[in-house]
């Protein structure tokens, strides 16, 4: 029988460190015991060589047969030493082993141990293989933790409340997006998994609590690409009496602050650009921005035709709204390198931000990129309940015109509204686009543990 149980058991990194203080041949008088899977052995002579690793790091284990017995262990097995910190003659830190457990046999042949596992679509399918095989796997994810961490721990001492809201909603709102349907038996209707928390998150806002955020999943039954990922993770904030410029303060501070905290600095390496989180970041109003590009136009048809003539297809287009976004994302988007906020955007855009006071056909909303992508979105957000109304009537007109993403509407939340909300500043931003940038990952895949794939043919 397997034991059920190592109990006692230190890191291996923490016992490599001991042995690193040592010289080559010397042993340490405080006994360790540490487990991980074996994943090297060599023998010379009497002695057995073993290499152990665990999550946090990798450690010789020497095995001299008068000391263990017979080394009955394999590449794969997972196993628990006894022994002493010690240094190999050849100074390489190390356990020397008293006693040795199998604690679980491994049923199937390992990757080829020395390239480890290479295939990147094997990579996302068998993520528990690249995770035991290769090293800068486990980093990355375990960077991803320290990430999300780094982000609560700056909104927590900024004031805000981490809540928790529904994923399972009778309606979908707060995002131009398609949502996955399922159905309640007992409630017997259908529900829709929910594609942002923003329309709950403010109804706390209405309900006093002034600054919320949610660190959850979200779900967009829409494509899939080097960003996209129909399941995903996403930050929203919500803070009473702040506004759009507020919140770009707040953002370039907390991106800023969990880059330091996360890599030492505010300088990482993404798609093959050299990039400065340091606040404050380049400010660019959306209209400037098309205007750069030459595809700006307030008149679909010539918006159209602009685009047409630089050979984008349109058909999936059939509003200006559509149009629009399209060519931010075709022709701007990919040159925003350094962080860069995108703001000022036209009302067809954005059903939930407040007009700006020069031109009520201009809303306070802001995007967001870095290295080429947007990592995401904010708002001044609509507190008037009438306002709110008159703006989901204006996306049932673009519903009606052929745009099967825009909102649906929420009598409830308007309801919501019509209690009084606070001058509010909302944002999202996507946990695992902010992880590509400080990983420098070129996919949200490799930053994902178990990314959406299709079905191999």
């Amino acid at each position: 029988m397997l034991p059920k149980r190592f109990p006692d058991r230190d890191e291996i990194a923490a016992v490599r460190a001991e042995a690193e203080q040592l010289g080559p041949g010397e042993e340490a008088g405080s006994k360790r015991r540490i487990a991980g899977r074996v994943l090297g052995r060599r023998e010379m002579g009497r002695l057995v060589f073993l290499d152990l690793v665990d999550r946090g790091g990798r450690i010789q284990l020497l095995c001299s047969r008068e000391r263990t017995g017979e080394v009955d262990v394999h590449l794969g097995d997972i196993v628990g030493a006894t022994g002493f910190p010690a240094q190999s003659r050849r100074g390489e830190p190390s356990l020397a082993v008293d006693a040795l457990e199998v604690l679980a046999k491994i049923r199937a042949p390992l990757p080829d141990t020395f390239h480890g596992l290479t295939d990147v679509e094997q990579r996302h399918r068998k993520r528990y293989l690249d995770l035991l095989m290769n090293e800068e796997t486990r980093t990355l994810f375990l960077t991803r933790t320290a990430i999300v961490t780094a982000v609560r721990r700056a909104l927590d001492e900024d004031g805000f409340v981490e809540v928790e809201t529904p994923i399972l909603q009778p309606r979908y709102g707060g995002a131009f997006a398609l949502p996955f349907v399922t159905h309640s038996n007992e409630l017997d209707r259908d529900m829709y998994l929910r594609i942002a928390s923003e329309l709950y998150l403010k109804r706390l806002i209405v309900g006093g609590l002034e600054r919320v955020y949610e660190i959850g999943k979200d779900f967009r039954n829409e494509g899939i690409s080097f960003k996209h990922n129909p399941e995903f993770t996403m930050l929203e904030w919500y803070e009473a009496f702040a506004d759009y410029r507020d919140t770009m303060l707040r953002i370039e501070d907390l991106v800023e602050r969990v880059t330091r905290e996360v890599t030492g600095g505010t300088v990482v390496s993404f798609r093959g650009h050299e990039v400065d989180v340091k606040a404050p970041w380049r400010r660019v109003r959306f209209v400037e921005a098309l205007e750069e590009q030459g595809v700006w136009s307030r008149d679909a048809g010539e918006l159209r035709a602009l685009l047409q003539a630089r050979d984008v297809d349109t058909s999936n287009d059939p509003t200006w709204a559509k149009l629009v976004d399209h060519a931010l994302t075709r022709f701007v988007e990919p040159n925003l390198i350094q962080p860069t906020i995108v703001y000022d955007y036209p009302i067809e855009l954005s059903p939930f931000a407040r007009a700006t006071d020069a031109d009520p056909a201009i809303v306070e909303r802001f995007e967001y990129y870095i290295g080429g992508i947007e990592l995401g979105n904010a708002f001044t957000e609509i507190n008037d309940a009438e306002e709110q109304a008159e703006r989901f009537a204006l996306q049932q007109a673009e519903r009606a015109a052929g745009d099967v993403e825009a909102e649906e509407g929420d009598p409830d939340y308007v309801e919501a509204l019509s209690y009084g909300m606070p001058p509010t500043g909302g944002l999202g931003l996507g946990i695992d686009r902010l992880a590509m940038v400080l990983t420098g990952s070129d996919s949200i895949r490799d930053v994902i543990l178990f990314p959406a794939l299709r079905d191999r043919e």
